[in-house]
Protein backbone atom coordinates (compact mmCIF):
# COMPACT_ATOMS: atom_id res chain seq x y z
CA UNK A 1 0.00 0.00 0.00
CA UNK A 2 1.39 3.43 -1.03
CA UNK A 3 2.15 5.60 2.15
CA UNK A 4 -0.38 8.54 2.92
CA UNK A 5 1.20 11.93 1.66
CA UNK A 6 -0.70 14.92 2.94
CA UNK A 7 -1.37 17.29 0.03
CA UNK A 8 -2.01 20.57 2.68
CA UNK A 9 -1.89 22.91 -0.83
CA UNK A 10 -5.22 20.78 -1.90
CA UNK A 11 -7.01 20.81 1.23
CA UNK A 12 -6.31 24.68 1.28
CA UNK A 13 -7.66 25.25 -1.82
CA UNK A 14 -10.91 23.06 -0.98
CA UNK A 15 -11.13 25.47 2.14
CA UNK A 16 -11.25 28.49 0.42
CA UNK A 17 -7.28 29.02 2.22
CA UNK A 18 -9.11 28.96 5.41
CA UNK A 19 -5.91 27.99 7.95
CA UNK A 20 -8.17 28.35 10.88
CA UNK A 21 -10.14 25.52 9.69
CA UNK A 22 -8.00 23.56 8.39
CA UNK A 23 -6.12 23.24 11.96
CA UNK A 24 -9.75 22.82 13.15
CA UNK A 25 -10.29 19.73 11.03
CA UNK A 26 -7.10 18.19 11.86
CA UNK A 27 -8.31 18.54 15.77
CA UNK A 28 -11.02 17.04 15.14
CA UNK A 29 -9.47 14.14 13.46
CA UNK A 30 -7.21 13.42 15.81
CA UNK A 31 -9.68 14.11 18.95
CA UNK A 32 -12.16 11.48 17.70
CA UNK A 33 -9.46 8.70 16.28
CA UNK A 34 -10.25 6.43 19.00
CA UNK A 35 -13.50 7.05 19.18
CA UNK A 36 -14.07 6.02 15.18
CA UNK A 37 -11.70 3.10 16.04
CA UNK A 38 -13.65 1.85 18.81
CA UNK A 39 -16.89 2.20 16.55
CA UNK A 40 -15.54 0.45 13.72
CA UNK A 41 -14.66 -2.47 15.66
CA UNK A 42 -18.10 -2.35 17.48
CA UNK A 43 -19.61 -2.24 14.05
CA UNK A 44 -17.78 -5.26 13.01
CA UNK A 45 -19.33 -7.63 15.96
CA UNK A 46 -22.63 -5.89 15.72
CA UNK A 47 -24.19 -6.26 12.01
CA UNK A 48 -23.49 -5.08 8.80
CA UNK A 49 -25.75 -1.85 9.08
CA UNK A 50 -23.41 -0.95 11.69
CA UNK A 51 -20.06 -1.54 9.39
CA UNK A 52 -21.78 -0.13 6.52
CA UNK A 53 -22.33 3.54 8.66
CA UNK A 54 -18.91 3.47 10.15
CA UNK A 55 -16.97 2.59 7.22
CA UNK A 56 -19.26 5.91 5.29
CA UNK A 57 -18.06 7.95 8.29
CA UNK A 58 -14.18 6.78 7.59
CA UNK A 59 -14.37 7.34 4.07
CA UNK A 60 -15.69 10.82 4.69
CA UNK A 61 -12.76 11.31 7.08
CA UNK A 62 -10.08 10.18 4.84
CA UNK A 63 -11.78 11.83 2.13
CA UNK A 64 -11.66 15.02 3.80
CA UNK A 65 -7.54 14.67 4.24
CA UNK A 66 -7.19 13.62 0.54
CA UNK A 67 -6.48 10.50 1.19
CA UNK A 68 -7.57 8.04 -1.81
CA UNK A 69 -6.32 5.07 -1.13
CA UNK A 70 -7.85 4.95 2.41
CA UNK A 71 -11.40 6.15 0.83
CA UNK A 72 -10.93 3.65 -1.47
CA UNK A 73 -10.70 1.08 1.14
CA UNK A 74 -13.14 2.40 3.76
CA UNK A 75 -15.58 2.27 0.32
CA UNK A 76 -14.87 -0.98 -0.50
CA UNK A 77 -15.74 -2.17 3.10
CA UNK A 78 -19.02 -0.27 3.23
CA UNK A 79 -20.15 -1.80 -0.07
CA UNK A 80 -18.87 -5.41 1.49
CA UNK A 81 -21.18 -4.30 4.57
CA UNK A 82 -23.98 -3.48 2.20
CA UNK A 83 -23.97 -6.79 0.39
CA UNK A 84 -23.94 -8.42 3.67
CA UNK A 85 -20.77 -9.91 3.46
CA UNK A 86 -19.58 -9.15 6.97
CA UNK A 87 -18.31 -12.75 7.89
CA UNK A 88 -14.70 -11.83 6.28
CA UNK A 89 -14.33 -8.18 6.85
CA UNK A 90 -12.08 -8.25 9.39
CA UNK A 91 -9.00 -8.20 6.96
CA UNK A 92 -10.55 -5.11 5.56
CA UNK A 93 -11.53 -3.78 8.89
CA UNK A 94 -7.49 -3.93 10.31
CA UNK A 95 -6.25 -2.75 7.14
CA UNK A 96 -8.77 0.37 7.24
CA UNK A 97 -7.67 1.31 10.73
CA UNK A 98 -4.00 0.78 9.99
CA UNK A 99 -4.98 3.79 7.30
CA UNK A 100 -6.26 5.72 9.61
CA UNK A 101 -3.63 5.57 12.21
CA UNK A 102 -1.17 6.56 9.22
CA UNK A 103 -2.92 9.79 8.48
CA UNK A 104 -3.15 10.17 12.40
CA UNK A 105 0.62 9.90 12.73
CA UNK A 106 1.02 12.53 9.60
CA UNK A 107 -1.26 14.83 10.71
CA UNK A 108 0.14 14.34 14.81
CA UNK A 109 3.25 15.80 12.93
CA UNK A 110 1.51 19.03 11.93
CA UNK A 111 0.46 19.31 15.38
CA UNK A 112 4.07 18.50 16.61
CA UNK A 113 5.93 20.86 13.85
Amino acid sequence: MNPYVLDKPAILERLGGDEDIFAMMVDMFLNEQDNNRQALLAALAADSAALQREAHTIKGLLATFSDGLGAELAQALEYQAKSGLVDDAQARVTELLARVDEVAGVLRGLSAG
